[in-house]
């Protein structure tokens, strides 16, 4: 019985090493205490659990100087991974798919949110009769970032009616106040952001919503399946050189998740930074309403979330059509499922 313990443990041992996972043993020390995790538009919801870890200083409970850096969107900071400047990204899950189809092993570590909350709208003061996707032909379509999570939404709304990224002109205009000016100015005639960005917009009656992602519902009616969103994600070099590190990240991010489940607005508005509120607290509380269910509440990868991702990326992306995508090197459930038997909220 005792060599068949020790045989089995060893094999827990070797699996552990060769895919990066956390082992049940490891110390907790990290290997790496400085973390730097490129994000874009940090203001979003989106990415609202990362600001809870931050500024509840769980990353500095579990050990870790975090440095967060914040682009104009996620194509951004993943670039800054790429290149060397940051360490993890909390970005869009998509991104290790087409990562993958370049050749680069990324991998999605914990999950944000278990839904995009995009939103795509027409301004109705530059497409007063709008009545078509197929009206967009020609436009000026405002994202955060080309190449970000909210330019990929946009792209499959349109693929679905029939039309291109080249029939369009994808603008980046960010994720807060030069988004809102961009289209308030007339500079573009439609608009794939999130919230509070969209709800402000929607409230003042400036725009006209044509497709939605800020619920489990409406995600599965766009995508035809759960669509995993916001997630942090590394290289699986990183990962594997610093299972420890990858944990603590894990710990705070579950953390946060668990939070924000029990939060009141009381509680969100007193620890987000009050630049997020595009001076309107109610107008913040509102557009959490909204999005609040897209939220992951485990940090989980639902089972035919990476699926739903690379066949929306098929239907319009020429980088990820007709690779080999291997889906299973792309996520991991491990540090979660040892986070949520360890980390209380």
């Amino acid at each position: 019985m005792k060599r068949r313990t020790f045989i089995a443990s060893g094999a827990v041992l070797a699996g552990g090493a060769l895919s990066g996972a956390p082992l049940a043993f490891a110390q907790a020390k990290p290997e790496q205490s400085k973390v730097a995790i490129a994000v874009g538009g940090k203001n979003l919801f989106y990415y609202l659990p990362l600001t809870i870890a931050e500024r509840r200083n769980y990353f500095k409970d579990e050990g870790l100087d975090v440095e967060i850096s914040d682009f104009a969107g996620g194509a951004k900071a993943l670039q800054a991974a790429v290149g060397g400047s940051a360490d993890v990204v909390s970005g869009a899950y998509e991104h290790t798919l087409l990562l993958q189809a370049k050749n680069q092993m990324f991998r999605e570590f914990v999950l944000q949110g278990r839904a995009p909350q995009i939103v795509l709208a027409v301004s109705k003061k530059t497409m007063p009769n709008y009545k078509s996707i197929a009206d967009l032909k020609g436009k000026k379509i405002g994202v955060t970032a080309p190449g970000s999570s909210t330019s990929i939404m946009a792209s499959f709304v349109l693929a679905k009616a029939g039309l291109t990224a080249s029939d369009v002109a994808f603008i980046g205009v960010g994720a807060g106040a030069g988004a809102i000016a961009a289209l308030q100015s007339g500079q573009i005639d439609a608009l794939a952001n999130l919230d509070p960005v969209m709800t402000k917009l929607e409230r003042s009656g400036e725009i006209r919503i044509v497709s939605d992602t800020r619920t489990l519902a409406d995600t599965k009616s766009v995508f035809g399946g759960n669509m995993p969103a916001g997630c942090l994600y590394a290289s699986q070099s990183f990962i594997t050189k610093n299972p420890n590190t990858t944990q603590a990240l894990t710990n705070a991010m579950v953390r946060a998740l668990k939070w924000l489940q029990t939060a009141s607005g009381t509680d969100l508005i007193s620890t987000v930074p009050e630049g997020y509120l595009l001076g309107d607290r109610a107008l913040y509380l509102d557009s959490w309403q909204h999005v609040k269910e897209a939220l992951s509440p485990d940090g989980l990868m639902p089972a035919d979330g990476p699926a739903t991702a690379l066949k929306t990326l098929q239907a319009f992306d020429q980088t990820v059509k007709g690779k080999p995508i291997d889906l299973s090197k792309t996520w991991t459930n491990d540090f979660v499922k040892k986070a949520l038997v360890t980390v209380k909220a």
